[in-house]
């Protein structure tokens, strides 16, 4: 297993390496529908981990506690990774700590939401 953590997102990968753009390809897919900058960028993936047998598992966070998408996100997180070839089942967990702040988007999103 590799061990990636990537400096624009702060996405911390475990697993394969030949996964690995597959899950950034599919984290990038999924949108806060009110908010036009994927969960990627926003820094809501915190850890991605997959072991050997496909076992994902995913620590993410919300922007807020009271998020009106906390329901479908993480369901399309699961349901995205779980999709990846080589991947047998995806388990996500939503996090509090750390707690979410827009330090934490990329600077692209930053820039796509006007923050500059």
């Amino acid at each position: 297993m590799s061990e990636n953590g990537d400096a624009t997102t702060g996405l911390e990968y475990h697993g394969p390496s030949q996964l690995r753009e597959a899950v950034v390809h599919a984290l990038k897919t999924v949108y806060d529908p009110e908010i036009p900058v994927d969960i990627l960028e926003l820094g809501l993936i915190y850890k991605v981990k997959i072991d050997d047998g496909g076992q994902a598992h995913v620590e993410m966070t919300l922007t807020s506690p009271a998020c009106p998408s906390a329901e479908q996100i993480p369901v399309e997180v699961r349901e995205k990774i779980a999709g990846i070839h080589g991947v047998e089942h995806a388990q996500v967990d939503i996090v509090w700590e750390p707690s979410w702040t827009p330090e934490f988007m990329s600077e692209a999103a930053k820039l796509e939401l006007g923050m500059y």
